[in-house]
Protein backbone atom coordinates (compact mmCIF):
# COMPACT_ATOMS: atom_id res chain seq x y z
CA UNK A 1 0.00 0.00 0.00
CA UNK A 2 1.56 3.12 -1.24
CA UNK A 3 2.68 5.30 1.47
CA UNK A 4 2.06 2.82 4.37
CA UNK A 5 3.83 3.34 7.50
CA UNK A 6 4.38 -0.50 9.67
CA UNK A 7 2.90 -0.34 12.92
CA UNK A 8 5.15 -0.94 16.17
CA UNK A 9 3.91 -1.78 19.42
CA UNK A 10 3.67 1.77 20.71
CA UNK A 11 0.95 2.08 18.65
CA UNK A 12 -0.87 -0.87 18.58
CA UNK A 13 -1.51 -0.51 22.06
CA UNK A 14 -3.02 2.83 21.28
CA UNK A 15 -4.82 1.66 19.32
CA UNK A 16 -6.68 0.18 22.30
CA UNK A 17 -6.94 3.28 23.90
CA UNK A 18 -8.58 5.41 20.23
CA UNK A 19 -11.14 2.22 20.54
CA UNK A 20 -9.55 1.61 16.84
CA UNK A 21 -10.27 -1.87 16.00
CA UNK A 22 -7.12 -3.72 15.05
CA UNK A 23 -7.18 -5.96 11.75
CA UNK A 24 -5.01 -9.13 11.58
CA UNK A 25 -4.51 -11.82 9.15
CA UNK A 26 -2.15 -14.92 8.71
CA UNK A 27 -0.18 -15.18 5.29
CA UNK A 28 2.09 -17.56 4.66
CA UNK A 29 3.78 -16.15 1.30
CA UNK A 30 5.31 -13.47 -0.64
CA UNK A 31 2.21 -13.18 -2.99
CA UNK A 32 -0.55 -13.86 0.15
CA UNK A 33 1.37 -10.87 2.45
CA UNK A 34 1.93 -8.08 -0.69
CA UNK A 35 -2.13 -8.63 -1.21
CA UNK A 36 -2.89 -8.45 2.40
CA UNK A 37 -0.51 -4.98 2.56
CA UNK A 38 -1.89 -3.61 -0.85
CA UNK A 39 -5.28 -4.42 0.82
CA UNK A 40 -4.48 -1.80 4.06
CA UNK A 41 -3.95 -5.19 6.90
CA UNK A 42 -2.60 -3.48 10.26
CA UNK A 43 -0.84 -6.45 10.92
CA UNK A 44 0.25 -9.93 9.40
CA UNK A 45 0.60 -13.02 11.74
CA UNK A 46 3.12 -15.67 9.96
CA UNK A 47 1.07 -18.42 12.03
CA UNK A 48 2.01 -22.14 12.76
CA UNK A 49 -1.52 -22.95 11.39
CA UNK A 50 0.50 -23.00 8.04
CA UNK A 51 1.44 -26.60 8.94
CA UNK A 52 -2.73 -27.39 8.35
CA UNK A 53 -3.12 -24.92 5.64
CA UNK A 54 -0.14 -24.99 3.32
CA UNK A 55 1.84 -27.78 4.21
CA UNK A 56 -0.77 -30.70 4.58
CA UNK A 57 0.12 -31.82 8.23
CA UNK A 58 -3.22 -32.46 10.33
CA UNK A 59 -2.03 -30.63 12.90
CA UNK A 60 0.60 -27.62 14.02
CA UNK A 61 2.75 -29.85 15.78
CA UNK A 62 5.15 -31.16 12.76
CA UNK A 63 5.75 -27.52 11.80
CA UNK A 64 9.56 -26.82 12.80
CA UNK A 65 11.55 -23.89 13.34
CA UNK A 66 12.92 -23.69 10.25
CA UNK A 67 9.72 -23.78 8.10
CA UNK A 68 8.88 -20.49 10.38
CA UNK A 69 12.13 -18.54 8.89
CA UNK A 70 11.25 -19.59 5.11
CA UNK A 71 7.93 -18.80 5.86
CA UNK A 72 8.56 -15.70 7.42
CA UNK A 73 10.98 -14.70 5.37
CA UNK A 74 8.66 -14.83 2.17
CA UNK A 75 6.06 -12.57 4.06
CA UNK A 76 8.66 -10.10 5.16
CA UNK A 77 9.62 -10.06 1.43
CA UNK A 78 6.30 -9.27 0.49
CA UNK A 79 4.87 -7.04 2.72
CA UNK A 80 7.74 -4.29 3.48
CA UNK A 81 5.23 -2.37 5.55
CA UNK A 82 3.40 -3.96 7.63
CA UNK A 83 4.14 -5.60 11.14
CA UNK A 84 4.35 -9.16 11.21
CA UNK A 85 4.09 -11.60 14.15
CA UNK A 86 6.02 -14.99 13.54
CA UNK A 87 5.03 -18.16 15.91
CA UNK A 88 7.64 -19.90 18.02
CA UNK A 89 6.63 -23.14 16.55
CA UNK A 90 6.06 -26.53 18.72
CA UNK A 91 8.44 -27.27 22.03
CA UNK A 92 10.83 -24.06 20.65
CA UNK A 93 10.87 -22.31 23.60
CA UNK A 94 10.17 -24.62 26.32
CA UNK A 95 13.92 -25.56 27.03
CA UNK A 96 16.70 -23.99 28.51
CA UNK A 97 17.00 -19.88 28.03
CA UNK A 98 19.91 -20.35 25.77
CA UNK A 99 18.08 -22.11 23.47
CA UNK A 100 14.97 -20.19 23.19
CA UNK A 101 17.06 -16.88 22.65
CA UNK A 102 18.90 -18.90 19.58
CA UNK A 103 14.98 -19.77 17.89
CA UNK A 104 14.04 -16.65 18.83
CA UNK A 105 17.15 -14.45 17.49
CA UNK A 106 16.27 -17.21 14.31
CA UNK A 107 13.04 -16.02 13.55
CA UNK A 108 13.90 -12.13 14.02
CA UNK A 109 17.51 -12.19 12.23
CA UNK A 110 16.57 -14.48 9.57
CA UNK A 111 13.00 -14.62 9.11
CA UNK A 112 13.09 -10.55 9.52
CA UNK A 113 10.04 -10.78 11.97
CA UNK A 114 8.95 -7.90 14.04
CA UNK A 115 7.78 -10.00 17.38
CA UNK A 116 7.11 -13.57 18.20
CA UNK A 117 4.31 -15.27 19.10
CA UNK A 118 3.93 -17.66 21.80
CA UNK A 119 0.68 -20.02 23.31
CA UNK A 120 0.60 -20.45 27.05
CA UNK A 121 -0.53 -18.32 30.03
CA UNK A 122 0.96 -18.06 33.67
CA UNK A 123 2.78 -21.10 33.06
CA UNK A 124 5.03 -19.49 30.10
CA UNK A 125 5.34 -16.02 31.61
CA UNK A 126 8.91 -16.56 32.67
CA UNK A 127 10.08 -17.23 29.76
CA UNK A 128 7.87 -14.38 27.74
CA UNK A 129 9.29 -12.02 30.33
CA UNK A 130 13.08 -12.54 29.35
CA UNK A 131 12.55 -12.49 25.96
CA UNK A 132 10.56 -9.07 26.16
CA UNK A 133 13.44 -7.61 28.60
CA UNK A 134 16.20 -8.89 25.90
CA UNK A 135 13.86 -6.47 23.86
CA UNK A 136 12.07 -8.58 21.46
CA UNK A 137 8.23 -8.04 21.02
CA UNK A 138 5.92 -10.54 22.53
CA UNK A 139 2.38 -11.54 21.55
CA UNK A 140 0.50 -13.74 23.62
CA UNK A 141 -2.09 -16.63 22.73
CA UNK A 142 -4.15 -18.21 25.38
CA UNK A 143 -7.88 -19.99 25.20
CA UNK A 144 -7.05 -22.81 22.05
CA UNK A 145 -3.85 -22.97 22.03
CA UNK A 146 -3.32 -25.51 18.76
CA UNK A 147 0.21 -26.56 20.24
CA UNK A 148 -1.51 -28.21 22.95
CA UNK A 149 -4.58 -29.96 21.04
CA UNK A 150 -3.33 -33.39 21.97
CA UNK A 151 -3.40 -32.63 25.67
CA UNK A 152 -6.64 -30.63 26.04
CA UNK A 153 -8.25 -33.02 23.69
CA UNK A 154 -9.10 -31.49 20.70
CA UNK A 155 -10.42 -27.84 19.41
CA UNK A 156 -12.79 -27.45 22.15
CA UNK A 157 -14.09 -24.14 23.06
CA UNK A 158 -12.57 -22.21 26.15
CA UNK A 159 -14.02 -20.34 28.95
CA UNK A 160 -17.59 -22.15 29.49
CA UNK A 161 -17.58 -22.56 32.86
CA UNK A 162 -16.40 -20.13 36.21
CA UNK A 163 -13.15 -22.37 36.29
CA UNK A 164 -12.19 -22.05 33.36
CA UNK A 165 -12.77 -18.31 32.48
CA UNK A 166 -11.04 -17.27 35.88
CA UNK A 167 -7.85 -19.74 34.77
CA UNK A 168 -8.21 -17.57 31.34
CA UNK A 169 -8.45 -14.14 33.32
CA UNK A 170 -5.46 -14.93 35.10
CA UNK A 171 -3.26 -16.30 32.33
CA UNK A 172 -4.24 -12.96 30.50
CA UNK A 173 -2.85 -11.06 33.34
CA UNK A 174 0.13 -12.75 34.22
CA UNK A 175 1.05 -12.44 30.14
CA UNK A 176 0.09 -8.75 30.44
CA UNK A 177 2.56 -8.45 33.60
CA UNK A 178 5.13 -10.75 32.06
CA UNK A 179 5.25 -7.60 29.39
CA UNK A 180 3.22 -8.91 25.71
CA UNK A 181 1.99 -6.22 24.16
CA UNK A 182 -1.35 -8.00 22.83
CA UNK A 183 -2.69 -11.31 23.25
CA UNK A 184 -4.59 -13.53 20.90
CA UNK A 185 -7.73 -15.48 22.50
CA UNK A 186 -8.58 -18.53 20.51
CA UNK A 187 -12.03 -19.77 20.28
CA UNK A 188 -12.95 -18.31 23.76
CA UNK A 189 -16.72 -17.26 24.86
CA UNK A 190 -17.48 -14.05 23.55
CA UNK A 191 -18.15 -13.15 27.33
CA UNK A 192 -15.29 -14.14 29.04
CA UNK A 193 -13.27 -12.57 26.16
CA UNK A 194 -14.69 -9.15 26.75
CA UNK A 195 -14.08 -9.69 30.57
CA UNK A 196 -10.55 -9.95 29.23
CA UNK A 197 -10.24 -7.32 27.56
CA UNK A 198 -11.93 -4.90 30.21
CA UNK A 199 -9.35 -6.13 32.92
CA UNK A 200 -5.84 -5.75 31.03
CA UNK A 201 -4.73 -2.53 29.53
CA UNK A 202 -3.23 -4.18 26.09
CA UNK A 203 -5.35 -5.27 23.22
CA UNK A 204 -7.20 -8.67 22.35
CA UNK A 205 -7.29 -9.93 19.12
CA UNK A 206 -10.03 -12.48 18.55
CA UNK A 207 -10.56 -15.57 16.10
CA UNK A 208 -13.43 -17.04 17.02
CA UNK A 209 -13.66 -15.11 20.59
CA UNK A 210 -16.46 -12.62 20.10
CA UNK A 211 -17.17 -8.92 19.88
CA UNK A 212 -15.50 -7.45 22.64
CA UNK A 213 -11.88 -8.21 21.56
CA UNK A 214 -9.90 -5.22 20.25
CA UNK A 215 -9.47 -6.84 17.50
CA UNK A 216 -9.76 -9.81 15.22
CA UNK A 217 -7.32 -12.34 13.07
CA UNK A 218 -8.49 -14.86 10.91
CA UNK A 219 -6.41 -17.32 8.47
CA UNK A 220 -5.89 -16.08 4.78
CA UNK A 221 -7.25 -18.90 3.27
CA UNK A 222 -10.35 -18.98 5.14
CA UNK A 223 -11.10 -15.48 3.90
CA UNK A 224 -10.79 -16.15 0.90
CA UNK A 225 -12.09 -20.19 0.71
CA UNK A 226 -8.66 -20.78 -0.76
CA UNK A 227 -8.35 -24.73 -0.13
CA UNK A 228 -9.81 -27.19 -2.31
CA UNK A 229 -12.17 -29.39 0.31
CA UNK A 230 -13.00 -26.29 2.57
CA UNK A 231 -14.43 -26.75 5.92
CA UNK A 232 -17.07 -24.04 7.07
CA UNK A 233 -16.32 -22.87 10.22
CA UNK A 234 -19.03 -21.48 12.90
CA UNK A 235 -16.84 -17.99 13.48
CA UNK A 236 -15.15 -17.47 10.31
CA UNK A 237 -16.80 -15.29 7.35
CA UNK A 238 -15.64 -15.93 3.79
CA UNK A 239 -15.53 -12.45 1.47
CA UNK A 240 -14.24 -14.45 -1.58
CA UNK A 241 -14.67 -17.98 -3.16
CA UNK A 242 -10.96 -17.75 -4.84
CA UNK A 243 -10.81 -21.71 -4.70
CA UNK A 244 -13.54 -22.12 -7.21
CA UNK A 245 -12.02 -19.65 -9.04
CA UNK A 246 -8.68 -20.92 -8.87
CA UNK A 247 -10.15 -24.81 -9.93
CA UNK A 248 -12.71 -23.34 -12.69
CA UNK A 249 -9.35 -21.39 -14.00
CA UNK A 250 -7.23 -24.31 -14.02
CA UNK A 251 -9.72 -27.04 -15.77
CA UNK A 252 -10.43 -24.43 -18.23
CA UNK A 253 -6.96 -24.14 -19.48
CA UNK A 254 -6.75 -27.87 -19.13
CA UNK A 255 -9.49 -28.16 -21.44
CA UNK A 256 -7.85 -25.59 -24.33
CA UNK A 257 -4.84 -27.74 -24.05
CA UNK A 258 -6.23 -30.82 -24.84
CA UNK A 259 -8.28 -29.38 -27.65
CA UNK A 260 -5.54 -27.35 -28.95
CA UNK A 261 -7.57 -23.83 -28.38
CA UNK A 262 -4.43 -22.62 -26.60
CA UNK A 263 -2.12 -21.24 -27.74
CA UNK A 264 -3.46 -19.61 -30.10
CA UNK A 265 -1.86 -16.81 -32.63
CA UNK A 266 -1.83 -14.52 -30.29
CA UNK A 267 0.48 -16.70 -27.89
CA UNK A 268 3.27 -17.44 -30.13
CA UNK A 269 6.16 -15.29 -31.76
CA UNK A 270 7.74 -15.65 -35.31
CA UNK A 271 11.25 -15.81 -36.02
CA UNK A 272 12.29 -13.69 -39.05
CA UNK A 273 11.68 -14.52 -42.38
CA UNK A 274 13.57 -17.14 -44.32
CA UNK A 275 14.65 -18.48 -41.07
CA UNK A 276 13.79 -21.99 -41.58
CA UNK A 277 14.98 -22.14 -45.91
CA UNK A 278 18.31 -20.90 -43.93
CA UNK A 279 18.43 -23.67 -41.21
CA UNK A 280 17.69 -26.30 -43.25
CA UNK A 281 18.09 -25.61 -46.88
CA UNK A 282 15.31 -23.50 -48.87
CA UNK A 283 11.93 -25.56 -49.72
CA UNK A 284 12.06 -27.62 -46.84
CA UNK A 285 9.23 -26.19 -44.72
CA UNK A 286 7.42 -26.70 -47.85
CA UNK A 287 7.83 -30.41 -48.81
CA UNK A 288 7.46 -31.03 -44.93
CA UNK A 289 4.01 -29.67 -45.27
Amino acid sequence: MAGKQALNIVKIKKMKQDANPITVITAYDYPSAKLAEEAGIDMILVGDSLGNVVLGYDSTVPVTLDDMVYHSRAVARGAEHTFIVTDLPFMTYHGSLDETFRNVRRLMQEGHAHAVKMEGGAEIAPTVHSIVQAGVPVLGHIGLTPQSVNQIGGYRIQGKDEKDARRLIEDAKALERAGVFAIVLELVTEEVSAAISAEISIPTIGIGAGRGCDGQVLVFHDVLKYTSDYREKRFVKTYANIGEQIRNGISEYVNEVKTRAFPAEVHVFAAEEGVIDQLYGKGKAESES
